[in-house]
C-alpha cells in the first residue's frame, strides 16, 4: 500500500508552523490563557505586525483560533495536544529515553 503523502505534507505544514522560536513562545503563552495580540507583542518583544503574521500562520495550521470580544480579538490555543510535542522535544534535548547509540562511528 502506498504511503499517503498528502497526510505527511499536512503534518509537515503543522510542524513548519511551529518551527519558529517566537511562535513557540506564543503557543506556550496561549496554553496558559487567552491573550490579545498586544499582550503577545509585549511577551515576545516583536512589533505588532510581526506577531500578527505569526498568529496568522498558527491559525492557518489549526493550532490557534481567535474570537472577538467587544472591540478586542482574543487568541487561544485551539489544539492543546501540541504541548505533548513540546514535552517530546524536551526529552530529546535532555537525552531522555535514549536507546543505546548504534551509530557511534564504530563498524
Amino acid at each position: 500500500m502506498p504511503v499517503d503523502m498528502v497526510r505527511f505534507e499536512k503534518r509537515a505544514e503543522v510542524i513548519k508552523a511551529m518551527a519558529n522560536a517566537a511562535r513557540l513562545v506564543i503557543v506556550e503563552e496561549l496554553s496558559k490563557n487567552e491573550k490579545t495580540v498586544g499582550a503577545l507583542t509585549e511577551l515576545v518583544g516583536l512589533d505588532i505586525s510581526t506577531v500578527s503574521r505569526h498568529l496568522l500562520i498558527l491559525r492557518h495550521a489549526g493550532i490557534v483560533s481567535c474570537m472577538k470580544s467587544g472591540t478586542r480579538v482574543l487568541y487561544r490555543l485551539r489544539t492543546p495536544c501540541v504541548l505533548n510535542f513540546f514535552d517530546c522535544v524536551e526529552k530529546v534535548l535532555n537525552g531522555e529515553d535514549e536507546p543505546a547509540d548504534c551509530c557511534s562511528g564504530e563498524n
